[in-house]
């Protein structure tokens, strides 16, 4: 179980990573395509670079936070064959890798980076969203995240079925 956790706070930190990547250094309004409506409204298609590679830099950590991620599931399938895992002990592993990753997504992300002004994520980027930022987003795309968690499980047999075979 050690394992997991570890490989679910390697996901995490990639998905940490891909938001940093894409908000705050490739700066393109298409990285907010899940965020609310008013957020969406208030940034703008693009904003220059700060610094010389600025864009470039985001990208490098955009596909780091990729091969973080898929790394995780990789380590997890490895370890998992090398220690003769059966089916529901793959399911188990990628399912609670897969709700934790979500659980960061909807506490860290949506609760404190979003919600929380005070914060000062977003705001630090897109000074413009500080007026639209506030508690009342919070719940804003449950139904993307109900979505998520109800494919997680196929996708947790899927992976588990196909580690079984290996």
């Amino acid at each position: 179980m050690i394992v997991t956790i570890l490989l679910s706070i390697m996901m995490m930190a990639g998905l940490f990573l891909l938001l940093l990547g894409g908000v705050g250094y490739v700066q393109d309004k298409r990285f907010f395509s899940s965020a609310p409506k008013e957020v969406c409204d208030v940034v703008p298609n693009t904003k220059p670079e700060r610094f010389k590679g600025q864009h470039a830099v985001g990208w490098v950590m955009i596909v780091l936070a990729f091969a973080l991620m898929g790394g995780a599931m990789v380590l997890g399938a490895w370890n998992g064959i090398a220690n003769g895992f059966t089916f529901w002990q793959f399911a188990a592993r990628f399912l609670t890798m897969l709700l934790l990753l979500k659980a960061f997504d909807v506490i860290f992300f949506d609760r404190v980076l979003l919600c929380n002004a005070g914060f000062d994520f977003f705001p630090r980027f897109y000074p413009e969203t500080r007026v639209v930022l506030g508690r009342y987003l919070f719940g804003y795309n449950k139904k993307t995240h109900i979505m998520h968690v109800i494919c997680f499980f196929p996708s947790a047999a899927l992976l588990s079925w196909i580690c079984t075979m290996i």
